[in-house]
């Protein structure tokens, strides 16, 4: 089974996607972590960030994996290319690339190749941008995950102030997510939207815990029919 969940920055996919795993004994899949890993590569390297083709040459050629811990499907670390990236890509910088990372088509035909040959392996419950609509348009659970602008700042600055990495000013944070959700919701190749058969939440008043049971009674729906 495929549990999609798709959203704008901020809105709790990574955390909810993390515990609906561990609930169901699924696998994790952070596709924004590949988008992420790239942007890493490419400013590493110099590569400018408008040159599609030499993007897409990244995504291609440099081996993106996860690190694991026993007994664990949700995975802790991230590598490209053999070199670790989890906290570099949580920065204020890749925020700012990851964007037009993402928009480059050869990036994503590239990574959503990936990304499919990864969840048809076993169960999964896969986040991002496009799941829904481009990567897994049959997955069995849909959910389009979003909050007010100002709830997801507030939380991607907590998130932040834990990791010790990225912007912790709430106004840089904030226009940056409205920034973000402009050019995702835009671009030309698999924008930010909601598949038609989605499910709809808006995490601003709610637990987070009432999110996770019922993304978790809605596989579980599916899984007994």
């Amino acid at each position: 089974m495929i549990i999609a969940i798709d959203g704008p920055s901020g809105a709790g996919k990574s955390t909810v996607a993390k515990a609906v795993a561990k609930k169901l004994g699924f696998s994790c899949l952070d596709t924004g972590a590949m988008y992420r890993a790239v942007a890493w590569r490419a400013l590493a390297d110099g590569v400018a960030l408008d040159d599609a083709e030499a993007l897409g040459a990244i995504a291609r050629e440099k081996e993106i994996s996860f690190g694991h811990v026993a007994g664990d499907p949700v995975p802790k670390r991230v590598f490209i290319d053999g070199t670790e990236v989890t906290d570099a890509i949580r920065t204020a910088d890749i925020d700012k690339a990851v964007s037009p990372v993402s928009a480059a088509k050869p990036v994503r035909e590239a990574l959503v190749a990936q990304q499919q040959r990864i969840g048809n392996a076993g169960d999964y419950v896969v986040e991002g941008r496009d799941i829904g609509t481009v990567v897994f348009p049959e997955a069995e659970v849909k959910v389009f995950l979003t909050a007010s602008d100002e709830e997801r700042a507030h939380r991607r600055v907590r998130q932040n102030v834990d990791r010790g990495v990225g912007s912790i000013d709430y106004d840089e944070v904030l226009a940056d997510l409205k920034r973000r959700d402009e050019h995702d919701s835009s671009r030309e190749t698999s924008p930010l939207r909601p598949a038609d058969d989605a499910v709809h939440i808006d995490s601003t008043e709610s637990y987070i815990e009432d999110v996770i049971e019922r993304i978790c009674e809605m596989a579980s729906s599916k899984a007994n029919r």
